[in-house]
């Protein structure tokens, strides 16, 4: 299996708008360069696109973005979910980091993964007991 960098919604959203997110951008850039460096493959949950996606005219930077082969939307299957909910569960957290839960749920697919995030504190709760996932903060 290979190494990944996935992204939340806010590196996402870096990535998309960079004239809106001034130094998350560069960050997020740097990161994505170094993954890409690497080899690893860029995805983002699907579920990550619920917190993004509002309309079609505010859609279309991110739109724009993933319409290049470089980032993938990774599917949200039963097993993603299903593991999202352990997650959950053993984090005490509730279904309102659910998002959260789906992108270290996703993260779990990989040997390795990066998770880049604007807000980790949530995604560090529920990554760390697995040791193969490591959070890059913008």
């Amino acid at each position: 299996m290979a190494e990944a960098l996935i992204l939340d919604s806010e590196a996402l959203n870096a990535l998309a708008n960079p004239g809106t997110r001034g130094s998350l951008t560069l960050r997020a850039r740097a990161i994505a360069r170094v993954a890409h460096e690497r080899g690893a493959l860029l995805r983002v949950p699907a579920p990550v696109l619920a917190e993004v996606c509002r309309s079609s005219r505010l859609d279309a930077a991110i739109n724009t973005l993933l319409n290049r082969d470089a980032i993938l939307v990774a599917d949200l299957t039963r097993e993603i979910a299903q593991r999202a909910g352990g997650l959950l569960a053993r984090a005490r957290m509730s279904s309102a980091n659910a998002v959260d839960a789906f992108v270290v749920a996703t993260a779990l697919e990989f040997d390795a993964a990066v998770i880049a995030s604007g807000d980790p504190t949530d995604l560090a709760r529920l990554a760390a007991p697995h040791r193969q996932i490591s959070l890059m903060h913008l």
